[in-house]
This record gives structure tokens, sequence and C-alpha cells, in this order.
């Protein structure tokens, strides 16, 4: 498209300029994203990551993981395209990032391309939701047991 009128352009500098034009406008979205909520400690062994439906199982395993002593966190995005300017950091403080999800695995797919983090999925896809009880046995296994 041309600089101000929208009228499609075929110049390849105009195209270009208009490429970068679009990325920039996507980095100051970024921007706007709130800070990402971290429930649990600020780094440690395990962080969960959420997006969507998953959010009460995943809580709730995490809070009885908590209390049994187990290192584990909870992190749950909101926005995915872009992702949260935080995200990278948050998951660098953390050994594993897991994230159970109800399809075959989207979001650990963009998250290890855009960030090269080894995350591991937990992924159920019979169209009912995650149990408490399937989080915090998938904890267990990362995590050797009951602390």
């Amino acid at each position: 498209k041309q600089d101000v009128t929208g009228n499609v352009e075929y110049d390849a500098d105009n195209h270009e300029f208009m490429t970068h034009m679009r990325a920039e406008k996507i980095n100051r979205i970024a921007r706007t994203i709130p800070a990402t909520e971290v429930f649990g400690p600020d780094k440690g062994s395990l962080l969960i990551l959420g997006w969507g439906g998953t959010y009460g199982a995943i809580r709730s395993a995490v809070a009885r993981a908590i209390e049994e002593g187990q290192s584990v966190a909870h992190a749950h995005i909101r926005h995915l395209n872009p992702f949260p300017s935080d995200l990278k950091e948050i998951m660098s403080r953390y050994d594993r990032v897991l994230i159970p999800e109800l399809n075959t695995g989207h979001l650990r797919t963009m998250i290890r391309a855009e960030y090269l983090i080894d995350a591991i999925g937990l992924n159920k896809v019979q169209g009912r939701p995650f149990s408490v009880e399937d989080i915090r046995a998938r904890i267990d296994q990362l995590l050797g047991g009951k602390a």
C-alpha cells in the first residue's frame, strides 16, 4: 500500500517500508500489555504457563503444590500476538516451563519458536477440561514427587 493513501503499491522499497512499519506497530502494542502476574515464587524449578480456560485447574494445582513445599509457579497470559514483553525474562527464571493446553500444543509451539525455550507440553484433546489432579500429577512427575 502507499504510505498515506492505502492504495495498492507495487514499489519494492515502499513494500519494505510498510512491512517494517507494521512490525513497529506490533512492538508498540507489546509495550501496552500489562506486566505478567506470577503466582508463586519469582524463580524456581517449574513455571506453569497457561492461557485461556486452563486457569482454574492450573492455579489450584500450583497452590496445592506450593503448600506441599514444591518450587512451582503459575503465569497466565492473555495476549498471544504479541506476547507480553516480560515473558522471556519470567520464563528464564525457572528451570523448566510446562504448558498445559486443551489442544495439540499450539502455545508450546509458539513459545518454542519465539524464545527457543524447550517448553514441556501437557495436552488434552478429549473435549474435557483439565482437572486439578491432571496438573498435580504432571507437577509431581516433573519435580520428582511431593516435597
